[in-house]
């Protein structure tokens, strides 16, 4: 008698769909935790030059918003690891919102003074790292009860932020122009607490458990900072990852915050440009995160790492070396942002394999304090580099240093620790 070939079954589709599900709450309310983000940056400076009339103190709100970056790095996945992944994640939300929707409150209350504003921008920068690595530390988790790829998973990460980023901006647009800054931020803060209540409430509990899950009593915030870098400064394809993001994060921060702004301001008198081509970049790395998820996990990761670098860092210094024109250069920008779209999930899912989960949020966070860490020295040296040799040079040194540090993976041992998964 000829054996009945197996056939899934509809309880077995449905098992699949339910341990797909909790992934999917997870990253909808990473999404609006970064949604919430993306309108925090655009609303709360432009609020201060409204408030300020002071080019000046905008900055300077832009400094209280980025340094603390750097901090939570340092000390939030730390935190991370004391509290619990998921507790974490709730208590990040909750008070990012509490601090954006202090802004709105005070200043239609009793007033808000300039000084008060700051803090309250610095303690919600303080707390949005943590909150972001706590959400990054439970993708592993999830990913593993769902079946899925650690690549795949990462990919989809990177492509909810990078949806997000371009939701925020969209939505903060339509904000501004029908409600205005002060009142959007009220918006603002729904996200932060609709992304709690989806963590905190709606996601189930992973099957993967340890003192993670329940909070760990450590002998000490530093000890356990000084673990993590011990850890990622002993394992060679973390030394190798930390270092060549530093590097070409710095770039970057030169590139995003001063030469775009500046090209695109000899193009058009008003810097509109800007938009655009920060919008094509953008496009172009949701493309390539949503490409990295499906036929990713088929490349080779060195050769796309590589190949990924080269062309996102350098074709944009090169497109406005050649003076090319707007379609052009929006053209270029978003086969840059398609390049780029593939390395954050493939670094990313290298180092959710290599790192322990019982380390995860403070390596995690111990990373990101190291390659933040650049961005201000990358600002503040294109800005002083262009003011004494001028646009074209810098940009020319921009996209040759880029393509030198891209080829690192090429050389040396260290990279073999790239993810085949």
């Amino acid at each position: 008698m000829p054996s009945t070939p197996d056939v899934p079954s509809e309880s077995s589709k449905d098992a699949g769909q339910s341990a797909v599900w909790p992934l999917i709450v997870l990253l909808i309310a990473h999404g609006l935790s970064l949604v919430g983000n993306a309108v925090t940056v655009i609303v709360v400076p432009l609020y201060v030059l409204q408030l300020t009339d002071s080019v000046a103190a905008t900055g300077v709100a832009g400094a209280f918003a980025t340094v603390p970056m750097i901090i939570g790095g340092a000390v939030g996945g730390v935190l991370v690891d004391r509290f619990g992944f998921r507790r974490a994640a709730v208590l990040a939300d909750l008070a990012s919102g509490l601090t954006v929707l202090a802004i709105p409150l005070l200043a239609l209350t009793v007033g808000l003074p300039f000084g008060v504003l700051l803090l309250l921008v610095f303690l919600s920068g303080l707390l949005d790292t943590p909150g972001r690595t706590a959400k990054e530390a439970l993708v592993p988790d999830f990913a593993s009860d769902a079946g899925v790829q650690l690549t795949r998973a990462a990919a989809a990460s990177s492509a909810i932020s990078r949806s997000a980023m371009l939701a925020g901006a969209a939505l903060a647009s339509v904000l501004l122009v029908s409600i205005g800054a002060l009142n959007s931020l009220f918006i603002d803060a729904i996200t932060f607490f609709v992304s709690a209540v989806f963590i905190g409430i709606i996601l189930p509990r992973a099957s993967s458990s340890s003192a993670a899950d329940v909070g760990i009593m450590p002998a000490g915030v530093w000890a356990e900072f000084v673990e993590g870098v011990r850890f990622a400064a002993r394992t060679p394809i973390i030394r190798s990852v930390v270092l060549l993001v530093v590097v070409t994060n710095l770039i970057d921060a030169a590139g995003f915050l001063v030469l775009f702004p500046v090209y695109a301001r000899t193009v058009t008198p008003d810097g509109s440009l800007l938009g655009l081509i920060m919008g094509s970049f953008a496009a172009g790395a949701l493309t390539g995160a949503l490409a990295f998820a499906k036929f990713g996990h088929r490349l080779p990761k060195k050769a796309l790492l590589v190949g990924g670098f080269l062309i996102a860092g350098p074709v944009p210094y090169l497109a406005m070396l050649a003076h090319c024109a707007p379609p052009l250069l929006l053209a270029a920008m978003m086969i840059a942002g398609l390049a780029a779209g593939s390395i954050n999930p493939l670094l990313s899912a290298t180092l959710y394999e290599v790192v322990p989960r019982a380390l995860r949020a403070r390596v995690l966070g111990a990373l990101t304090t190291g390659v933040t860490a650049g961005m201000p020295l990358g600002s503040l040296l294109a800005g002083s580099t262009v003011e004494l040799w001028g646009l074209v040079p810098v940009l020319l040194g921009a996209a040759l240093f880029y393509a030198i540090v891209a080829l690192s993976p090429l050389f040396g041992t260290s990279w073999s620790g790239l993810t085949q998964a």
